[in-house]
């Protein structure tokens, strides 16, 4: 099948760099003489037809912004097979042959569910927490692990002054990816990254510990759906060694400009994302392994067993 009009959409929590990956899908398929149609809003706009066409003059200058110029949303409809039905029927209608889809695991699935449907669907992994098992780096980690560093290290910059403890919670989801290359970066004197591997009496040692080696501060970095921070922040705070402080990083993480890297990884996966379409390839998302660009079956991706936070931080914890 001759691939002639792609779509594009970005689905689930943004991530900087997505715009970067539209920008060079848009660029790469009118090099090929493909036209390109951006969908707004994720799946949820795929049925509400909530089309605009792109060239490369509507895509110039979007790569330094960052979440997503299409927008996102969750649309768990999408899950019935009489919507994705509906959507195959619209994207017939408006001669849409191929759709190319930004986001983690959520928006994989959908593409997955698609191209079992007859639309040829290419998964690009776009989401801050690291947590698609079949490539190395997703879009947007890069950026957010850099705004979680630069916070960090200006806590410590007052956690010091005034001789104090700062438990800070990262996202990540139930990845810990994010918490343990924070924790690195920062010289943290701890992460917790599960709540199998935590207990009241261990945060307590690690804040004596840190006392008596002169520390004039300590950081502990917490992964979210772990342990909740202001339960830390009582327990050492009861224990005196550090008057301690509860930081939620939140949403802050999400947004900002794109690092070099993370535009440089979404330029490439979302280049390749193309020319698979145009041999012919559905059903698979890309990714990269060092400096190889790979693509696999996204169920078979899906399948891929997920990082262990205990397995990670032993290789790391030396480190700490």
């Amino acid at each position: 099948m001759e691939i002639k009009r792609i779509g594009v959409l970005t689905s689930g929590g943004d991530a900087p760099g997505m715009n970067t990956a539209i920008r060079a899908i848009v660029r790469s398929a009118n090099y090929y003489g493909i036209e390109v149609y951006g969908i707004n809003d994720g799946y949820l706009g795929l049925i509400k037809e909530d089309f605009i066409k792109f060239n490369r003059k509507d895509v110039s200058d979007i790569s330094s912004r960052g979440g997503t110029i299409l927008g996102s949303a969750r649309f768990v409809e999408f899950k019935e097979e009489s919507v994705r039905l509906q959507a195959v029927e619209i994207l017939k209608k408006h001669k849409i042959d191929a759709l190319i889809c930004i986001g983690g695991d959520g928006t994989y699935m959908g593409a997955y569910k698609l191209s079992l449907l007859g639309i040829p669907c290419i998964g690009v992994p776009g989401t801050i927490d690291n947590d698609i098992v079949s490539t190395e780096y997703t879009i947007g980690f890069d950026t957010t692990l850099n705004t979680i560093v630069e916070a960090v290290d200006k806590l410590r910059d007052t956690t010091c002054s005034h001789h104090r403890c700062s438990v800070v919670e990262v996202m990540g989801r139930y990845n810990p990816d994010l918490a343990i290359r924070a924790g690195i970066a920062c010289g943290a004197e701890e992460v917790i990254t599960c709540k199998e591997d935590y207990s009241d009496e261990k945060i307590i040692n690690v804040a004596h510990e840190a006392k008596k080696a002169g520390k004039r501060n300590c950081i502990i970095i917490v992964c979210e759906h772990t342990i909740d921070v202001n339960h830390i922040e009582k327990v050492l705070n009861d224990d005196g060694t550090y008057e301690t402080r509860a930081t939620v990083l939140g949403h802050i993480q999400r947004g900002g400009i794109p690092s070099a890297f993370d535009r440089i990884l979404a330029a490439r996966l979302g280049d390749y994302a193309v020319r698979l379409l145009k041999e012919g390839k559905t059903g698979v998302c890309v990714g990269v392994k060092g400096e190889t660009l790979t693509h696999m079956d996204i169920d078979e991706a899906n399948k891929l067993p997920k990082k262990k936070p205990v397995e990670l931080i032993e290789q790391f914890k030396h480190l700490i």
